[in-house]
């Protein structure tokens, strides 16, 4: 029997100091997140990150923690019960980094006598820090504890019709009786690096302006392509005009060269070019998160107000909609 694993990011159990300095250490030391030597990694993260970051940190999950707990684990949660009443067989869900994790999830289902696990990153676009790391360890799980059961990933869905249409309904719905002159597609950041480990061709990716127009098969892999496609597709559905949109990347770490333009950087220049009003939507994120509600929803807006705008309209994620909530179950259905 086929069962389904939904996976997202996860979270800290509370928004204390010392919870998320665990969610902190579990989440950096993953060698696809910062992919250097691990003597390096270690020195880094539990030499130098984890003895300031998480009081920081910690005061922004306060911000936007919920009643019911944290923000991404309430929707992954209701994301979870709509699905489940979409299909037959069973369905659960785990964290990468966190509770529930990724065993726990796994036995979950094996319990109930599921033989093959269709594994389902939630995460539209393939990166090393998201889509592949949770590929990989639900692997390494399998061969310790479940070498009975065969696990199939799901893959990505940036350019699946359906998620497409409810990505494009959602801004659209969300901004049809308010004012703004510009459309801000802002995606998770990534490393430079991470784009061209990446590339199974080990040549085509230069991030030069060109190579994600070019067709290539190492765009199945390629995090930055996927990006744009989506933004284009999306403007494409919503029939944007050229120049009222664009795409940016947020949420850097370290003085590494990651993607740009730096959503942040973009945000300011675009009030203090004098553009009043414009909306942000985050399309590499399918649950409203830190990165989404405290980084865009609030130090951004703040931002963007100081340097001159007036009103910076933060798109919600698809959470548990239900049109999206039909496109995964029915990109699902393809696996079963």
């Amino acid at each position: 029997m086929k069962g389904v694993l939904l996976v997202n990011l996860g979270s800290p159990k509370n928004p204390t100091p010392r919870e998320v300095k665990k969610y902190l250490s579990e989440f950096l030391m993953d060698g696809r997140v910062i992919d250097i030597p691990k003597f390096w990694r270690t020195l880094l993260v539990k030499g130098i990150i984890l003895n300031f970051r998480p009081k920081k940190s910690a005061k922004a999950y306060q911000k936007i923690w919920w009643k019911d707990g944290s923000p991404l684990i309430v929707l992954s949660k209701n994301l979870h019960q709509k699905i489940k009443k979409k299909i037959n067989n069973p369905v659960s869900l785990a964290m990468r980094y966190g509770s529930p994790s990724l065993q726990s999830g796994i036995e979950e289902l094996v319990q109930k006598g599921v033989t093959e696990i269709i594994l389902v990153p939630l995460y539209p676009q393939f990166a090393m820090a998201t889509t592949e790391t949770i590929i990989v360890l639900a692997e390494e799980i399998k061969k310790k504890y479940f070498p009975q059961i065969k696990i199939t990933p799901m893959g990505t869905f940036y350019n699946y019709p359906q998620y497409i249409e409810s990505l494009s309904n959602s801004i659209k719905e969300y901004l049809a009786k308010k004012k703004w002159n510009h459309l801000l597609f802002s995606y998770h950041g990534v490393p430079e690096r991470h784009i061209r480990k990446s590339d199974i061709t080990n040549s085509h990716c230069k991030i030069d302006g060109k190579c994600c127009q070019t067709n290539s098969e190492a765009h199945a892999f390629c995090y930055r392509h996927q990006c744009y496609e989506t933004t284009r597709l999306v403007a494409e559905y919503l029939g944007l005009k050229e120049g009222s949109y664009s795409t940016s990347f947020q949420s850097r770490l370290g003085n590494d060269p990651w993607l740009q333009p730096f959503t942040d950087e973009t945000i300011d220049n675009f009030a203090k070019k004098g553009i009043n009003d414009m909306a942000v939507v985050t399309p590499a994120f399918v649950s409203d998160c830190l990165e989404t509600l405290e980084e865009i929803g609030m130090e951004a807006v703040e931002s963007y107000k100081k340097n001159g705008g007036q009103n910076l309209h933060v798109i919600p994620c698809l959470n548990d909609r239900n049109d999206w909530v039909k496109a995964l179950s029915e990109k699902i259905k393809e696996f079963l």
